[in-house]
């Protein structure tokens, strides 16, 4: 793997080649998120393992569906890797237990939405919170992020807990019985 120059706001360590063919690793104490290229986002989609050994054997199902939409965003024209989707790969087995992505890039107003979900047998050991919380950060040294948010359904305590650890603050209640959770620069 070699170093790549680095993205507006991204420290140069942590953008390196994957060798799962994306473009973005991103260290965490314990996780890598690497970068999901079009291609394997296909092959998540259509069923397949996307170049990922998977814990307990297969991503969710959460994964599957944000894969096709990258793999819509790329066909458009519109994929760009820094705000597309990334594997949670743990470092002492290189098993991904789940994923983290972007529901696009930046609006006008400098506001990105993120997403995430991991394999059931890897929940309540703080992976989520882990990706979450460093992709944010990374995000939002970016000149042209200021806010990062989050969506999640008022039954869902665990995905609110998250967003709670790494920072989140709740918004507001949209109408659709939907939290949204921020996290502003600064």
């Amino acid at each position: 793997m070699s170093e790549q120059p680095p993205l507006p706001g991204a420290p140069a360590e942590t953008v390196v080649a994957s060798p799962h063919g994306g473009t973005l690793r991103i260290p965490t104490p314990r996780l890598t998120l690497e970068g999901v290229a079009p291609d394997a986002a296909a092959g998540l989609r259509a069923g397949g393992d996307g170049g990922f050994a998977w814990l307990g054997g297969a991503p969710f199902e959460g994964t599957r569906d944000v894969s096709g939409m990258l793999t819509q965003a790329h066909a458009a024209g519109v994929y760009r890797p820094e705000f597309g989707m990334f594997a949670l790969v743990r470092r002492d087995d290189d098993l991904a237990v789940g994923s983290i992505a972007f529901h696009g890039p930046p609006d006008d107003e400098g506001r990105v939405e993120i997403g995430y979900d991991l394999v059931e047998s890897a929940r309540g050991h703080g992976y989520a919170t882990e990706a979450v919380d460093v992709l944010t950060a990374w995000t939002l040294a970016r000149d042209d992020v200021g806010c990062v948010c989050a969506t999640v359904e008022e039954t869902n305590t665990a995905s609110q807990n998250v967003l709670h650890r790494a920072g989140f603050t709740r918004a507001r209640l949209n109408g659709d019985e939907l939290l949204l959770y921020v996290r502003s620069r600064g």
